[in-house]
């Protein structure tokens, strides 16, 4: 399309051609002027103007060659239209040969420096529109001008209805935009031609920069001629995509601001900084790329020459320039204009050429005159004087108010993101309209048709992903980000751009954070999208003009309804703050708060479902892929026959994953879908399946702290099915992602041991775990279209059998740890491989406390038969197994309570062993067996090695003590079974009896019964009953001994000394009257055995006196029982509901019975004894009154015993009274009184 609009009679050519992309400018232009900015003073109103080059392609900026008087412009110079290092291929341009710029310009801008677009910068727009916009009140020339909003940054670009409506006539788009427009104008659009005029003023204008840069030699060039062919082949490579000037690929993203920074153009690139360039973006990023080398058509190029961040009053511009800029000699920067001497300067003119330098920062203005193409005179303008030129006469201040009410009008009216404004104002017309397209084309059949959908879509795209890559301060902008990709989502169609869609979603799951180590996840998905509804070529720019003939100016105000804000005259641009901006930028833009965990990863997953759609609809379907309908459920529980064999199948089922996982090291790939690795499909589909198995392990672990069993073992499954698939198309499997593996297992291991320990709730758990959500199966169905998802089936099985479910726990945390073992996650991870290590220790020991109880249940129920079964060795062995194992685990770690936990229980373990070859059949034959003895001294090594292991009780005081007691009753159950059951087949009674001893000693030296604890009346009961043990051993030998005296006394004084131990021990407790009673009774036999052995009357008085004393202090026992009594019988009264007091396990009634009768025979037989040794002794000394005394009160008291006794009806209760009342009757006689 060769022909353009024409210039306007206002505006000379001159004004066009600079507008076209010529460009003269060195690396550094003016750079240190923007330095400092300019603030500009005229006519007593100040305008500030600073600019700073954020980049510039030009070659070094040379001087330009003043041409002699009455030089002919008419004649080309011999150098016109060749390839120039100071022009480059800006010749053909002139003469409209290549390309314009293109309608995209500002997204080619807005690309190359993303950092600035919704923060800092206002406008991003090519400087023809900005001037365009702010000459709008003083110019009839028709405005048309697309206006996108990306958070507080509008972005301006042309928009060309004409071109439009020649479009859709040949492909059919934008015809609902021709409707509209030809229902909001009167006439039908009537394309204008250009005139001879034009075409000859541009040769003119084009002739004219080739005689300045080459003229006579009076100015040379300044760049070295290395540098000038440098400068020509970069042209050269570059023209072939048209493009005016090497467009800037090579910058980073967010150049550095500061402006004493020289040759920015040459700094290196980072990748780190750059997000999707267009041609030379590496491939190697944290984010997606967007577009690849064949896109560059489209128009998303920056163009220009120069990008300058323009500040302008209040207002930030970032602004596209292409205005030739010359220097040397005695100016650093001028612009160069031709004109016609017999047109003079209008206001139009002006305003364009201050406009131009203010931009550009350039201080002068050249401009040469000519005569029919005869050059006349040069004249030099400062920038500052434009604004007073004659006929050109215009007030900054009002051109700061224009662009201040223009730019707040926009803003407040321009307010969703993501749509596209049309800002329109008719040829001749004073009103100026605002259209929303993007609601009008919604209103039509296709939405998709407006072409600026695809570039908006790709801005919100890449500045969200210039947000993410800002780790030091993302989070604060989550929100901006989430409603970019929003909106980048709702403005593009799933069918035809899956890349984009699929990569913005993950974004979107990756903004919320889940609880979990986060890590760095490559996510490659380069943008492959060809928008049909881009322009393939574009034409010149028109300049402003009055002759665009085919505008009218009448409207029709029934159609003003589909405004969304109207100007109704351009003169109110003029008034100073006539618009203010009120929209506040992004309403909606906080970041939603999830109150939950679930909350949470269900927003992660819908967005991870989102992305695998696109994925999944972008790849071809595979004829042999079945058709799975998402709506029906796909069954969650799968089983193996090899699973159905409880433990042993797990074996078979763990070899194969491991062999799997070694596989996996070596980089196997097999999808169903037929993906092909390496492909945007294949990287995308496996960061969104990393994903979702991450949510998924989160919500298993949330579920699980809130004792969901099922659905935490629903959830941990879908995590590993995710991981499975995950494994199926990994291509390299990274050491991070097989440490998420362990930690599923992990986790996978601690529900199977929750469900096993809370099997009563059995029925709510399965059915907790067989619920699916919608979601969850179309999730499924997409990890099906590439695996078989069972390669964890083994794990995640809810068995309804206790041992399988211990066993598959265990098997998950051993699977954990091969994991760990497969590269140098150990090392890497200590803290997740003590965790794995603690969990493996405490399965085991779960599992040998299992078959332990199982072969205790055996032996329990073991009655007639003498032999230990098979079954039972079978789970000693299985017990004592996982306990040496687990010991090992915890040993592993250095994990002392632990290990001694499990030493302790192989105590127990041994100790039922021991239980389990007692003999079972005639108790009177029964001795105490040597297996016995060899398990309890196994036993007492396990507990010896648990106290080892701890060390000090100040490690773990609770487990130490636990493991004392332990000890302590093995060698007191050890020391009783020999002394009641002795094997006097194999040993002698000394040695039996030497046995026993030390083994009740060693018993009472693990027997703490100083420390205040709950256990402690236990202990003080162990200690008096091995004392009251002892006593009686002792005191057996005395009786059964002949011979060796001294042994006699030795005895004597060790039966004696641990009957006193055992009655002070015994006192202690308020719960043990009839044990204190059964002590005391048999220190009155063993009395009553040393008098048989006395001869004088005096020895056995003192005896029995002693054992009167011994019978008198056992008045504690008997108040103790009395109170039991009472209790019990006045218990049934307060409650009837309570059970009878016999049934109380508190006090044995029956004992205190037979004891009750023992103590009324020993007292009444001793009162008799002391009554006959005191009247033998009255008839040889009848002096002794305090004999009389004692006599009396034991006769006395005797005989209120035998009458009590002769009453056989009394009631116990009774009789203990009697008994309480004779002691007290006894204890003060015994002291001299008389009742």
């Amino acid at each position: 399309m060769g022909d353009s609009k024409e210039g306007g009679a206002e505006s000379p050519p001159l004004g066009a051609a600079a507008r076209e992309g010529l460009s003269l400018l060195s690396q550094g232009e003016s750079e240190e002027p923007s330095a400092q900015g300019s603030a500009l003073f005229l006519g007593g109103n100040e305008v500030k103007s600073r600019a700073v080059v954020k980049y510039s392609s030009a070659p070094p900026r040379t001087a330009f060659a003043r041409l002699e008087e009455k030089t002919d412009l008419k004649l080309p110079p011999a150098n016109w239209l060749r390839e120039s290092a100071k022009l480059g291929p800006a010749g053909t341009t002139i003469l409209g040969n290549s390309k314009k710029s293109k309608p995209f310009s500002s997204f080619g801008m807005a690309y190359d420096f993303i950092d600035s677009v919704g923060n800092d910068v206002d406008v991003v727009s090519d400087s023809e529109n900005i001037k365009k916009l702010l000459k709008i009140p003083y110019s009839k020339s028709h405005v048309s001008m697309a206006v996108h909003r990306i958070g507080r940054t509008l972005l301006l670009d042309e928009l060309d209805i004409q071109e439009l409506f020649m479009r859709s006539s040949q492909t059919g788009d934008w015809t609902w935009l021709k409707e509209f427009y030809q229902r909001l104008i009167d006439q039908k659009w009537q394309r204008k031609k250009k005139s001879k005029e034009h075409w000859y003023q541009k040769a003119i204008l084009s002739k004219f920069l080739y005689y300045s840069i080459n003229g006579d030699g009076a100015a040379q060039p300044v760049p070295a001629a290395a540098e000038q062919q440098e400068s020509s082949s970069s042209d050269q490579t570059n023209d072939s995509d048209g493009a005016s000037w090497p467009a800037p690929f090579e910058m980073p993203s967010s150049v550095s601001e500061d402006p004493s920074a020289s040759s920015q153009g040459s700094e290196p690139l980072e990748p780190s900084y750059i997000v999707g360039h267009v041609a030379s973006a590496p491939k190697e990023q944290n984010l997606t790329t967007l577009f690849n080398d064949g896109e560059n058509s489209q128009g998303l190029k920056n163009d220009f020459v120069r990008n300058i961040l323009w500040t302008f009053e209040d207002i930030h511009m970032l602004v596209g320039s292409n205005m030739p800029i010359f220097g040397g000699g005695r100016y650093p920067a001028v612009s160069l204009r031709l004109r016609d001497n017999n047109k003079p300067i209008n206001v139009l003119t002006g305003i364009d050429y201050w406009l131009d330098n203010l931009i550009c920062n350039v201080p002068e203005l050249v401009m040469c005159f000519h005569v029919n193409g005869i050059v006349q005179k040069y004249e030099m303008i400062k920038t500052e004087e434009i604004p007073n030129l004659e006929n050109s006469n215009f007030s900054t201040k009002v051109i700061k108010d224009i662009a201040q009410n223009i730019l707040s009008f926009l803003k407040s009216n321009c307010t969703k993101e993501g749509h596209t404004y049309w800002l329109f104002k008719a040829s001749g017309s004073d009103i100026v309209k605002l259209y929303d397209l993007t609601t009008l084309c919604e209103e039509t059949e296709d939405k998709y048709q407006n072409p600026f959908t695809m570039p908006v879509a790709i801005l919100l795209y890449k500045v969200a992903c210039n947000m993410m890559m800002k780790k030091n301060q993302n989070k604060k902008h989550y929100g901006t980000i989430r409603t970019l990709l929003l909106n980048c989502v709702k403005l593009l169609d799933k069918s035809r751009h899956p890349q984009i869609i699929a990569s913005a979603n993950y974004m979107l799951s990756e903004l919320f954070q889940l609880d979990e180590p986060k890590k760095e996840e490559s996510s490659e998905s380069p943008l492959n999208e060809n928008s049909d509804e881009s322009y393939s070529e574009e034409e010149e720019e028109m300049p402003d003009s009055d002759e665009n003939g085919s505008y009218s100016t009448s409207s029709d105000p029934s159609d003003d309804n589909k405004a969304v804000a109207i100007i109704k005259s351009v003169g109110e641009l003029s008034v100073p703050e006539k618009y203010k901006s009120i929209h506040q930028i992004r309403p909606s833009c906080t970041f939603p708060v999830c109150h939950d965990t679930e909350e949470r990863c269900r927003l992660v997953l819908s967005y991870v479902l989102e992305g695998l759609k696109s994925v999944d609809s972008s790849i071809k379907k595979e004829s042999d892929l079945p058709a799975a309908d998402p709506n029906t459920p796909i069954p969650l529980k799968y089983e193996d026959e090899s699973t159905r064999g409880g433990p042993e199948g797990l074996e078979k089922q763990m070899a194969l994953f491991l062999d799997k996982m070694g596989s996996l090291q070596k980089g196997n790939y097999s999808s169903q879908s037929g993906m092909i690795p390496g492909s945007w499909q294949h990287k995308m589909k496996l960061q969104l399946i990393l994903k979702s198995s991450k949510a998924y392990y989160v919500l298993s672990d949330a579920a699980m702290s809130l004792q969901k069993y099922g659905r935490a073992l629903r959830y941990i499954k879908l995590a590993l099915q995710s991981h499975d698939t995950y494994c199926c198309l990994c291509t390299n499997m990274l050491s991070e992602v097989l440490l998420f593996l362990s930690q599923y297992l992990t986790l996978c291991g601690d529900i199977q041991l929750m469900l096993a320990q809370n099997a009563n709730n059995r029925a709510a758990h399965l059915e907790e775990f067989n619920y699916q959500t919608k979601e969850d199966q179309e999730i499924l169905h997409s990890l099906h279209r590439e695996s078989s998802c069972q390669g964890f089936a083994w794990a995640t099985d809810l068995s309804t059998d206790l041992e399988s479910q211990l066993s598959v726990s265990c098997k998950c945390y051993e699977a954990a740890n091969e994991i760990l073992q497969f590269s140098d996650l150990k090392s890497q991870n200590p803290e997740h491989y003590v965790q794995v290590l603690k969990r493996m220790g405490n399965i085991r020991n779960e599992i040998g406390v299992f078959y332990m109880n199982q072969a205790a249940a055996l032996q329990s129920e073991r009655v007639v038969s003498k032999s230990v079964s098979t079954a039972e060795q079978q789970l000693w062995k299985k017990s004592f197994s996982c306990f040496e194992k687990g010991i090992h685990n915890f040993e592993s770690i250095d994990d002392a309570t632990n290990a001694a936990l499990l030493l302790c229980n192989t105590g127990r373990l041994m100790r039922i062993c021991a239980q389990a070859h007692c003999g079972a059949g005639d108790e009177f034959k029964r001795e105490f067996s040597p297996e016995e003895g060899l398990y309890y001294n196994k036993a007492v090594d396990y507990y010896l090695r648990a106290l080892r292991s701890l060390g000090t009780r100040d490690i773990h005081p609770a487990v130490w003590d636990s493991v004392n007691w332990e000890l302590s009753t093995t060698y007191f159950t050890m020391a009783t079974l020999q002394q009641d059951y002795a094997p006097l087949s194999r040993k002698a009674q000394e040695q039996i009896e030497k046995e026993v001893s030390e083994a009740m000693m060693k018993s009472l030296k693990h027997c703490d019964v100083d420390s205040v604890s709950a256990r402690q009346p236990l202990c003080q009961y162990r200690a008096a009953t091995i004392h009251h043990r002892l006593a009686s051993m002792y005191h057996s030998c005395l009786r059964n001994q002949v011979g060796d005296e001294h042994l006699r006394k030795q005895h004597r004084v060790l039966a004696d000394l641990h009957y006193s131990k055992a009655v002070k021990l015994f006192q202690l407790l308020r719960d043990a009257p009839c044990e204190l009673l059964r002590v005391q009774l048999e220190r009155v036999a063993f009395a009553e055995f040393q008098m048989t052995s006395q001869n004088s009357n005096v020895g056995k008085l003192k005896t029995l006196s002693g054992a009167l004393d011994i019978m008198v202090r056992t008045k504690h026992a008997f108040q103790l029982i009395r109170k039991e009594l009472v209790e019990e019988f006045d218990q049934p009264k307060s409650d009837e509901s309570t059970p009878a007091a016999d049934s109380s396990p508190s006090l044995n009634r029956e004992e205190v019975v037979k004891l009750l009768s023992i103590f009324e025979s020993r007292l009444s037989f001793l009162l008799l004894q002391s009554i006959k040794l005191l009247s033998s002794t009255k008839k040889k000394s009848s002096n002794n009154t305090e004999d009389d005394v004692v006599l009396k009160t034991n006769k006395q008291i005797y005989s209120q015993l035998l009458r009590a006794t002769a009453n056989k009806n009394a009631a116990l209760l009774e009789r203990i009274d009697v008994l309480v009342h004779l002691l007290d009757q006894l204890a003060r006689g015994g002291s001299g009184g008389v009742q």
